[in-house]
C-alpha cells in the first residue's frame, strides 16, 4: 500500500519534467536558434501608438520588432526623449557575399537611418521603419545603453511642423497688413480714381482717329485708282518706244556691219578715195619740197621745160 503513492509521485515527476522538455525543445525550435542582435534608438519625437511588439521593417519587410519603450530625461539639456530597445531578426535578411565584411557601423555611415511610421490611420499603431537615407545628419544621443544606438530621423510631419515652427506668423501678418493698408490707399487715391475715366478718353480718342482714318482711306482710293492706271499706260507707251528704239539702234548694227565687211562696195569705195588722197598728199608734199629749193620753179616751170 506504501509503494502505490511513491510511484505515482514519480510518475508525476517524469511527466512534469518531459512537459518542461517539450516546451523548452518549441521554443528553442521556434526562436532560441534564431540569430538576433538588440539595438536602441532615440526619438525627440512623439511616439504615440508604438508599443512592445511593434514591427521594426526594413523597407517595408519587418525584421525584428520593439522590445522596450521607455522615456527619458536629459537632466544637463531637459531634453526628452522616447528610447526604443529592438530585436533585429538576422535570418530575415539574406546577404550576397560574406556577411563579415559589412557591419552595422558601416551601414550607418551610409546612411542607414531609423523613422517612426504609421502602420493604420484607423487604429494610429505605429512602427519603426529602417532604410537609408544619405546626406541625412548623423545624431546620437547619449544613453546608457549596452546595445548598438541606431541614429534617427524625425518623420515628415514633424519636419513640416518645425519648418511652421520657424515661421514668424506675427512679423508675416504685419507685413500683410501693410501691404493690404498700402494697397488700401493706392486704391483710394485720387489719380487712381481718374484712371477708368482717362482710359475711356483715349479709347474714345483711338476710335475717332480709326474712324478718320478709314475715311480718308475711302476719299483716297479712287484718285489712287487714277494714278495706278495712268501709271499703267505710262509704262506701256515707255515700253512700246524702247522697242521702237531698240529696233532702230539693231537696224544701224546691222548698216554697221554691211559697210564693215570684207565686200562691201562703200569700203571699197572708201579705200580708193583714201589711195586718192594719199597720192595727192605725197604731190603736194613733193611739190612743197621743191618749191623750198628751187622757188623760181613756180615761175620758169621744172627745168627742161620750155
Amino acid at each position: 500500500m506504501s509503494d502505490k503513492p511513491q510511484n505515482v509521485a514519480t510518475g508525476a515527476f517524469v511527466l512534469g519534467a518531459l512537459l518542461i522538455a517539450a516546451i523548452t525543445l518549441i521554443y528553442l525550435l521556434g526562436s532560441g536558434f534564431k540569430k538576433t542582435e538588440k539595438i536602441v534608438m532615440a526619438f525627440d519625437g512623439a511616439a504615440r501608438g508604438l508599443n512592445v511588439g511593434s514591427p521594426i521593417a526594413l523597407r517595408g519587410v519587418k525584421i525584428g520588432q520593439v522590445l522596450d519603450v521607455d522615456v527619458v530625461l536629459d537632466t544637463h539639456t531637459a531634453d526628452i526623449y522616447v528610447v526604443v530597445t529592438g530585436e533585429i531578426d538576422d535570418s530575415t535578411i539574406r546577404y550576397l557575399g560574406d556577411p563579415g565584411k559589412v557591419s552595422i557601423e558601416d551601414l550607418i555611415h551610409r546612411g542607414l537611418r531609423a523613422q517612426l511610421n504609421i502602420q493604420s490611420l484607423v487604429t494610429g499603431l505605429l512602427y519603426i521603419e529602417i532604410d537609408f537615407h544619405p546626406g541625412s545628419k548623423l545624431t546620437l544621443v547619449d544613453i546608457d545603453s549596452p546595445y548598438q544606438q541606431f541614429p534617427t530621423i524625425p518623420t515628415s510631419l514633424e519636419r513640416l511642423a518645425k519648418k511652421f515652427d520657424d515661421i514668424d506668423f506675427e512679423t508675416l501678418s504685419n507685413k500683410l497688413q501693410a501691404i493690404g493698408e498700402a494697397v488700401e490707399s493706392v486704391l483710394d487715391s485720387k489719380d487712381l480714381q481718374k484712371v477708368p475715366g482717362n482710359v475711356n478718353a483715349t479709347l474714345a480718342s483711338l476710335r475717332d482717329l480709326s474712324q478718320a482714318l478709314q475715311n480718308q482711306l475711302a476719299s483716297l482710293a479712287p484718285r489712287l485708282d487714277n494714278v495706278l492706271e495712268e501709271a499703267s499706260s505710262t509704262l506701256t507707251s515707255t515700253n512700246t518706244e524702247l522697242k521702237k528704239s531698240f529696233d532702230a539702234f539693231q537696224q544701224s548694227l546691222d548698216n554697221l556691219d554691211n559697210i564693215t565687211s570684207n565686200d562691201s562696195v562703200t569700203l571699197y569705195e572708201l579705200n580708193m578715195a583714201l589711195q586718192e588722197v594719199s597720192r595727192a598728199s605725197r604731190a603736194l608734199r613733193q611739190l612743197a619740197i621743191t618749191l623750198e629749193n628751187n622757188p623760181e620753179a613756180l615761175l620758169k616751170g621744172r627745168s627742161g621745160e620750155q
